[in-house]
């Protein structure tokens, strides 16, 4: 099917004139990702979020606000009714509850985290997966985070819910290749929002974040690792047994 995005899943989207939706975009990475696309050309972009802003008057008309909360399936349902229109799809809504596994002060924080940061993701793929097939393929991109591929105590339930959001995007990657469906793995080290405002660690910023996923969206890549989370990919694939040490003890 031919349409203004002109995907090829092996070698990239074209975001000139394509149509998004950012769930989280409120705020943080999200609303940096809405701000990337508009600059690179977006037709419109979808920007949700649980609650739509009250306190900005936007001037882009291409920018729609959607009030979206990533574990209402009824919202999500009808979110993906009314844009039928979406080329590229990123799940970027997140939370954090700053728990451990074991010995927490939080025990339900855990299951909070499962819920937006792998079911969330899971209902929008299945929501919007047959409507980027009807708009030709497009894209979808999860973010995650590096934390998917090594956990940290401190926050191992949080790592717990990006390694299954990872797991995820690798088996729909597999699962809409026949569909032309670019799957694109983001998984950043700590990005200076106010999620993470109390580590006390290199931060990238949301909008470096943001530029990486449209440089992946238009090289077709499939996993990204912006700013420090490289290094640690690079470190994980040499000698994982010794990264998971200087993690587990609280190093990074």
């Amino acid at each position: 099917m031919e349409n203004s995005l002109n995907t090829l899943a092996s070698s990239g989207v074209r975001l000139q004139d394509s149509i998004a939706l950012v769930t989280g975009a409120n705020r943080g990475i999200g609303k940096a990702i809405v701000d990337a696309f508009l600059a690179a050309g977006a037709a419109r972009v979808y920007a949700a979020a649980r609650q739509a802003p009250t306190d900005t008057i936007e001037t882009d008309p291409r920018l729609v606000h959607v009030t979206l909360d990533v574990t209402h399936s009824e919202q999500i349902a009808l979110v993906a009714a009314q844009a039928r229109d979406v080329q590229v799809l990123v799940n970027n809504a997140g939370i954090v509850a700053g728990q451990p596994l074991l010995g927490s002060t939080d025990p339900a924080g855990a299951e909070r985290e499962m819920r937006v940061n792998y079911f969330g993701t899971l209902e929008m793929c299945r929501a919007f997966a047959p409507v980027l097939a009807h708009n030709g393929g497009g894209a979808i991109v999860n973010m995650l985070s590096i934390l998917g591929r090594v956990a940290t105590p401190r926050l191992g339930s949080y790592a717990a819910s990006k390694a299954a959001a990872l797991a995820l995007t690798q088996a729909i990657r597999g699962e809409l290749a026949p569909h032309g469906t670019l799957v694109i793995g983001v998984l950043p080290g700590f990005v200076d929002t106010d999620m993470a405002r109390r580590v006390n660690q290199p931060k990238i910023s949301p909008e470096a974040v943001a530029d990486s996923i449209v440089q992946a969206l238009r090289d077709g890549t499939p996993d990204v690792y912006p700013g420090t989370a490289a290094a640690i990919e690079r470190a994980l694939r040499q000698d994982p047994q010794t990264v998971e040490r200087q993690f587990a003890l609280g190093f990074i």
